[in-house]
């Protein structure tokens, strides 16, 4: 079922971030990774990806604007995708760029990717439809 990612809106007290030293957060916070996240991230339009989610109820799916996200990333650094896989489990300022402030928070498997891929690919060829132009309408 699709649901709009929103829960980078509204942090944890305790996360990752907050624990570091004041000289961290705020070269956290002047890097590339909080330019990427208020000027791509937060503009990411997740609704026309909606209908690639069944209506019905179910557990819940990694939020679009992730996957959409790691996958501006990896084309940007030219990640593989154990790479990509590897700094988003690890990398802190990937994480931040992508609104998650833990560390653990949000983990996906590779094959959820994949998955996600696989379905904007079905819809392309299907509808003739290139969900990505979508992005930041």
């Amino acid at each position: 079922m699709f649901r709009e990612n929103t829960d980078h809106l509204q942090t944890e007290f305790f996360n990752t971030v907050e624990g570091l030293p004041e000289k961290e957060k705020k070269r956290l916070a002047d890097s590339w990774a909080q330019t990427f996240y208020t000027e791509l991230f937060c503009r990411i339009d997740e609704t026309p990806f909606a209908e690639l989610y069944s209506g019905i109820y179910s557990r819940p799916n990694t939020p679009v604007n992730i996957l959409a996200g790691i996958e501006i990333l990896k084309a940007g650094y030219g990640w593989s995708d154990e790479e990509l896989y590897e700094a988003f489990l690890f990398n802190l300022q990937v994480r931040y760029a992508l609104g998650l402030r833990t560390l653990g928070e949000g983990n996906f498997e590779l094959r959820t990717l994949y998955n996600f891929r696989a379905r904007v690919s079905v819809h392309m060829r299907e509808s003739g439809e290139n969900l990505y132009d979508q992005l930041f309408s």
